[in-house]
């Protein structure tokens, strides 16, 4: 069975705030949960995050995770012409390279437009997770020209449901089974002025069940996977 946990790290909740507590409080409890439960995760971090902080980029690549792009400061890529987000992209990898070999990217809000797929290819990323099955994708993991396209299985809210209405999700899910979160979400957002879905059960209730669905999957004998570690895995048979 093939897991991968995985991170979309910006700020708190665009487009309704401005604030960063998940980077300074949510990221690093993320990253002692990854290392108590040994799982190496992707972390797509904006850009703009990472030139604001860097020390927690290092400890990302440090303690043995792998670095992707999340654009440059959450541009969406539907909203933007092609040409301009082409330039966010590029200035992302600019930015991110700096710090790591970057080969994997995740289009913000998860819209990305086919065309895109040439852009990623000419600048050098291998992977792509910005579709997703639960917004209509049906194709599976797929090479479109030299990118492999892994989605996302389910809206970072699942993660912080009920365990008993988990339990049936995940069991429903077709593999690989990827899943995705962001830092502000292992804060408590309860008193924000956003949707009620992205408060609900934040803080250090979301920590808990994350935890729960490693364990879960660990029991089952999962192994979990990196974006470039499915891209190995893929382009070899592909290659074959």
């Amino acid at each position: 069975m093939m897991v991968s946990i995985t991170f979309d790290v910006e700020h708190d909740c665009p487009p309704y705030l401005t604030t960063t507590r998940g980077m300074e409080k949510g990221l690093p409890k993320l990253l002692d949960l990854m290392a108590e439960k040994r799982v190496r995760a992707t972390f797509f971090f904006t850009a703009e995050m990472a030139k604001r902080f860097p020390q927690l980029v290092k400890r990302v690549i440090d303690e043995g995770h792998e670095l992707g792009s999340h654009n440059y400061n959450h541009e969406r890529l539907d909203k933007l012409s092609r040409d301009e987000g082409r330039k966010a992209i590029e200035k992302s990898l600019e930015v991110l390279r700096g710090f790591d070999d970057v080969v994997s990217f995740r289009a913000p809000n998860l819209q990305f437009p086919n065309y895109y797929y040439d852009v990623l290819e000419k600048n050098g990323i291998l992977v792509d997770s910005s579709k997703a099955t639960y917004k209509g994708y049906r194709e599976g993991v797929k090479f479109f020209g030299n990118v492999l396209e892994v989605p996302a299985s389910t809206t970072s809210s699942v993660i912080r449901l009920p365990w008993r209405f988990q339990r049936i999700i995940h069991s429903r899910l077709k593999e690989p089974r990827v899943y995705f979160a962001h830092p502000w979400e292992f804060v408590p957002m309860q008193k924000e002025k956003i949707r009620w879905d992205c408060r609900f059960n934040t803080g250090d209730k979301a920590i808990e069940l994350l935890g729960m669905i490693i364990d879960h999957y660990r029991s089952q004998g999962a192994r979990f996977f990196t974006m470039r570690e499915y891209y190995d895995l893929y382009g070899k048979l592909k290659r074959e």
